[in-house]
C-alpha cells in the first residue's frame, strides 16, 4: 500500500520506524515546521523529519491545512496528489479538515496514546497516572473531525505500575503503538477487516485529557502523599513537579515516593525527617511523602545523598 505519514515528536518516530521495515511504500511523511530547541535556539528538525531525511524520503512540512488561505489550499492539493491508500497519523500537531481525512483510499488512522474514549486530547498520558488508572493503552481509531472522536478500530492494554513516570510510559506506548499500525496494516485486505469491524465511541464514557500548564505543576502539600507521587510522577519530564522555597527559588522535584506512614502534630508542608531515603514531608490527610530527587535553580538533580550533603534543607523547615 502506498501510505502517507504524518507525525512530528519520537512517539511517532517510532511508529514510522516500524512502517519501514514492511513492505509498504511511505510515499511521504508530514510534520510540523522546523522548532528553535536548546539553550542555542537553532531550529531543529522533528525526530519524524530526522528519521525520513535519513531513509531519502520526501518531506512536507505545511503550517496548516485551511482551504480558505492559498497556502492551506496547496497543501491539501499537494497531499492529495499523492494518491495514497491510507494516512497514518500519530501525534502531528496540526489539525486534518474533513477533506484532508477523505483524501486517501482508506481514510486516516491515528495512533493514540490511550484507552478511548478515555483520555481523549492533548496529554492522555500523563492524565492517566495523575488519577491513578491501573491501566492504559493504544487505540487505533479512523479519524473524524470531531478531537480523537473517530470509529476505534484497534486497542492494546498497558499496565501502569507505581515505578511509571510519563517518560517510561510514553515509551512503552511508543512501542504498542508501533506494533499496532503494523499490525492493522499487515496487508490492504486486514486494514478493510479492520475497518468494517471498527466500533464507534460511546460518548457518556468520554474524558478529556487537557493540555498541562507549569502552574499546575506547583506542589499543593494539603494533598495527600498518594495523590502527590501520582502527580510528581505525571509531571516527568514536563513541565515537573516544583515548590517555592522563596520568593525567587523554585526547587524541582524530579522523584518521591508514597510513605506508609503516618504523622499526628506536624504541619502540611513540614519537613519531618531526614535520611539516606530523602526527605520526608507531612501532607494532607495525614499522610507522608519522601522526596528522593530534587533540583535547585541553576543546578543538576540531586539524589536523597546529595541532598543531604548540600544542608538546603532542615527540619522543621515548611515548604
Amino acid at each position: 500500500m502506498k501510505i502517507i505519514f504524518a507525525g512530528t515528536p519520537e512517539f511517532a518516530a517510532t511508529a514510522l520506524a516500524a512502517l519501514l521495515k514492511t513492505p509498504h511504500e511511505i510515499v511521504a511523511v508530514y510534520t510540523q515546521p522546523d522548532r528553535k530547541a536548546g539553550r542555542g535556539q537553532k531550529l531543529t528538525p522533528s525526530a519524524v523529519k530526522q528519521l525520513a531525511l535519513t531513509h531519502n524520503l520526501p518531506v512536507y512540512q505545511p503550517l496548516h491545512f485551511k482551504a480558505s488561505t492559498e497556502e492551506g489550499l496547496a497543501a491539501q492539493q499537494q497531499l492529495a496528489a499523492l494518491e495514497a491508500d491510507v494516512m497514518v497519523v500519530a501525534a502531528y500537531g496540526l489539525i486534518l479538515p474533513q477533506a484532508v481525512l477523505d483524501m486517501p483510499k482508506f481514510g486516516c488512522l491515528n495512533i493514540h496514546g490511550s484507552l478511548l474514549p478515555r483520555w481523549r486530547g492533548a496529554a492522555p498520558i500523563q492524565r492517566a497516572i495523575a488519577t491513578g488508572d491501573a491501566e492504559t493503552g493504544i487505540t487505533i481509531m479512523k479519524m473524524a473531525a470531531g478531537l480523537d472522536t473517530g470509529d476505534m478500530m484497534f486497542k492494546t492494554i498497558c499496565p501502569i505500575t507505581q515505578d511509571d513516570n510519563t517518560a517510561s510510559l510514553h515509551d512503552k506506548l511508543a512501542e504498542q503503538g508501533a506494533n499496532a499500525i503494523a499490525t492493522v496494516l499487515e496487508s490492504a485486505e486486514t486494514l478493510q477487516q479492520y475497518l468494517a469491524e471498527r466500533e464507534v465511541q460511546d460518548e457518556n464514557l468520554a474524558v478529556y485529557a487537557h493540555k498541562l500548564s507549569k502552574a499546575e505543576a506547583q506542589i499543593d502539600w494539603s494533598l495527600s502523599a498518594i495523590q502527590l507521587d501520582l502527580n510528581i510522577r505525571a509531571f516527568n519530564p514536563w513541565p515537573v513537579a516544583f515548590f517555592a522555597l522563596d520568593e525567587q527559588q523554585n526547587v524541582r522535584v524530579w522523584q518521591a515516593k508514597y510513605v506508609d506512614d503516618q504523622h499526628h502534630q506536624a504541619e502540611v508542608g513540614e519537613v519531618i525527617a531526614m535520611d539516606q531515603s530523602g526527605i520526608y514531608v507531612a501532607c494532607g490527610e495525614n499522610s507522608v511523602i519522601c522526596l528522593t530527587q530534587l533540583q535547585w535553580p541553576g543546578g543538576k538533580p540531586l539524589n536523597a545523598q546529595q541532598i543531604l550533603q548540600a544542608q538546603k534543607l532542615h527540619l522543621g523547615q515548611q515548604l
